[in-house]
C-alpha cells in the first residue's frame, strides 16, 4: 500500500489515519476548515492508552490535490457522501480500492447480487451518484466496530475496540483484500479479513437502526434505555423487523437481537454517535441506516411498523433541532 487517502479526517477517519501513519504508512486526508488548519499546523493528535501521538499525515482540501491513490478511505458521515462523488476522479487510478468507512448500508451493497431490485436506494445514494462516479467493481466493504470522537480540530481520541472487518462484496479471497487488511492489522487493528461482509454489515446496521433513532428521541445512554424495561423492549421490536428484512434479502446468519443486546451492555455508559452529532448541532444520519432498512423492507412488502414509527418520529426530531 504505497498511497492511501483518507477522505474525512474526523473521529473514526481520524483514528484510521492516525494509526496507519504512525505504522509508517504513506497517509494523505482530506479535510476542510478548522480540521485541515489544525492537522497542517500541528499534526494529526491521537489520544489512546493514556499517551498523545502525533501522526506524520499530509492533509489537503481536496482530491485534485491528493492526486491517484492505492486505498481511498471514504470516513465521512454516510449522508455525506453523495455530495463528494462527482469530485472523488482525481483520486482514482486504475486499480484503486474505495473501502467505505461508514456506518448505515452503503452505495455499493447490490453489486453481484441477485435480486429483483436492484437499482441504488434513494436513501443510500439518489441518482446512483456513487455508484456511477466510483464503480463498485473498486468497493471492499469495511465495518468499523472502534468508537473514537474528536477532541478538537485535529486532536481524536480513541475510545474503544479495534475490530474492522473487511471483504469483497462476493465474498472472495483477493490479494487487495489480504494487502488491506495486513496494512489495517500492522496498525493495531484486529479482526480484518471477513468471509462475509454483508453479514457483519447487517450486524452492525440491526443494532444502530434500533439504538440511534430511539437514542434521539429520548436522550440518555445506551446504559439507561437497556435498563428501562421499555425501551428495552422497543429496541427488541426495531431489531426483529431488522433482521426480517435481512433475511428476505438472502442474509444470513445473523447475530440474534438478544445477544446484540447483551453485547450493547459494554458500552453501556456510551450515547450514540447520532444523539453526540443532535447534541453538537450536526445533520444526522438517519436516511442511510434506518431510511435504508425502511427502503429496503418496502422493495419486498416487508411490514416494519415500529420501524417506520420511529423513523418518523425521529426525523421529525432532527428536522425540528435543524440536524436534518
Amino acid at each position: 500500500m504505497h498511497k492511501i487517502c483518507v477522505y474525512g479526517v474526523g473521529a473514526i477517519g481520524g483514528l484510521i489515519a492516525a494509526r496507519l501513519a504512525l505504522a509508517g504508512f504513506p497517509v494523505t486526508g482530506i479535510a476542510r476548515g478548522a480540521p485541515l488548519d489544525a492537522i497542517r499546523r500541528d499534526g494529526l493528535l491521537l489520544l489512546a492508552d493514556g499517551a498523545t501521538q502525533r501522526a506524520p499525515i499530509r492533509c489537503v482540501e481536496t482530491p485534485a490535490e491528493a492526486g491517484p491513490q492505492d486505498v481511498v478511505i471514504l470516513a465521512m458521515k454516510s449522508h455525506q457522501l453523495p455530495a463528494i462523488a462527482a469530485d472523488i476522479a482525481p483520486l482514482l487510478g486504475p486499480d484503486t480500492i474505495v473501502v467505505t468507512a461508514t456506518n448505515g448500508l452503503p452505495w455499493w451493497y447490490f453489486h453481484g447480487l441477485d435480486l429483483p431490485d436492484t437499482a441504488p436506494l434513494a436513501c443510500v445514494d439518489p441518482g446512483g451518484a456513487l455508484w456511477r462516479h466510483i464503480g463498485p467493481e473498486r468497493a471492499v466493504g469495511a465495518v468499523v466496530f472502534p468508537a473514537a470522537h474528536v477532541v478538537r480540530p485535529g486532536v481524536v481520541a480513541h475510545v474503544f475496540g479495534t475490530r474492522i472487518s473487511l471483504g469483497e462484496p462476493d465474498g472472495t479471497s483477493t490479494e487487495r483484500v489480504r494487502a488491506l487488511s495486513a496494512a489495517l492489522e500492522t496498525a493495531g487493528f484486529t479482526e480484518t479479513a471477513c468471509a462475509d461482509i454483508r453479514a457483519d454489515l447487517w450486524t452492525k446496521l440491526i443494532a444502530n437502526a434500533a439504538y440511534n433513532p430511539v437514542n434521539i428521541l429520548t436522550g440518555g445512554t445506551l446504559g439507561e434505555l437497556l435498563d428501562d424495561p421499555g425501551t428495552h423492549g422497543v429496541f427488541e421490536h426495531l431489531m426483529s423487523e431488522c433482521v426480517a428484512v435481512a433475511l428476505a434479502h438472502g442474509v444470513s446468519p445473523l447475530m440474534p437481537p438478544t445477544e446484540i443486546l447483551a453485547r450493547t451492555r459494554d458500552y453501556g455508559a456510551h450515547k450514540t454517535s447520532m444523539l453526540q452529532d443532535l447534541e453538537a448541532g450536526r445533520t444526522v444520519e438517519l436516511d442511510p441506516i434506518v431510511g435504508a432498512v425502511h427502503e429496503l423492507a418496502g422493495r419486498l412488502d416487508i411490514d416494519t411498523p415500529a420501524l417506520e414509527l420511529v423513523l418518523s418520529l425521529a426525523q421529525q426530531r432532527a428536522r425540528l433541532s435543524g440536524c436534518y
